[in-house]
């Protein structure tokens, strides 16, 4: 999947509003590989996390999402952003093809591995396996991120925190819970300094 032209034409200009408009902190940038299949995994705080990822990085981020964003007028612009819809009613296995496929091209996929915000007094709820999953199908390594803060107009008040890549071994519960402890811990960790 090459990257789309509108992905492309639009990444400078969310860019350039997310850092007018949140001025965000950006920390462990040099975690995301240049070339090569990803995965970046992380805690989901908001809509707007996408947004704060696109601005990370210039390589295109073929995001795994609820597939009522294709629906509509919406579905213009998102199907021209490279998104993997996801049916979250049921296991989807087409959208996990679609994803081991998008990585075997060597692209990145982004992914929210709780599967939806997070409104409990936990620091993350229960990870969905799908990110594990895939890596190991492709032999991808992940790098975990944290989003803390908020996104409040015009402050310093939302951070996103990349971490060192990580591989993924066989035993996918026990990798989906180390994957889950990584982000878990460094949400502590930058809450307290943030």
């Amino acid at each position: 999947m090459k990257d789309k032209l509108f992905y492309r034409i639009v990444r400078p200009l969310i860019k350039f509003l997310v850092k007018v408009l949140y001025r965000p902190k950006y920390v462990g940038l040099e975690n995301i590989p240049k070339e090569g299949r990803i995965i970046l995994a992380g805690n989901h705080t908001h809509n707007f996390d996408c947004i704060l990822l696109i601005s990370s990085t210039k390589r295109q981020i073929h995001f795994l999402a609820k597939d009522s964003l294709i629906k509509g007028w919406k579905k213009i612009i998102f199907n021209n952003m490279g998104i993997i819809p996801v049916n979250r009613s049921i296991k989807d296995h087409d959208a996990l093809e679609n994803g081991i496929k998008t990585l075997e091209l060597d692209n990145v996929i982004g992914i929210f591995p709780e599967g939806t915000f997070n409104r409990t007094e936990d620091i993350t709820l229960p990870f969905k396996f799908g990110a594990v999953k895939m890596s190991k199908e492709t032999n991808s390594m992940i790098v975990p991120f944290t989003i803390t803060g908020e996104f409040k107009l015009f402050k310093k008040s939302v951070k996103i925190h990349f971490l060192e890549p990580i591989s993924i071994q066989d035993d996918l519960v026990k990798e989906n819970e180390k994957l889950r402890k990584i982000v878990s811990n460094n949400l502590v960790k930058d809450r307290e300094k943030f």
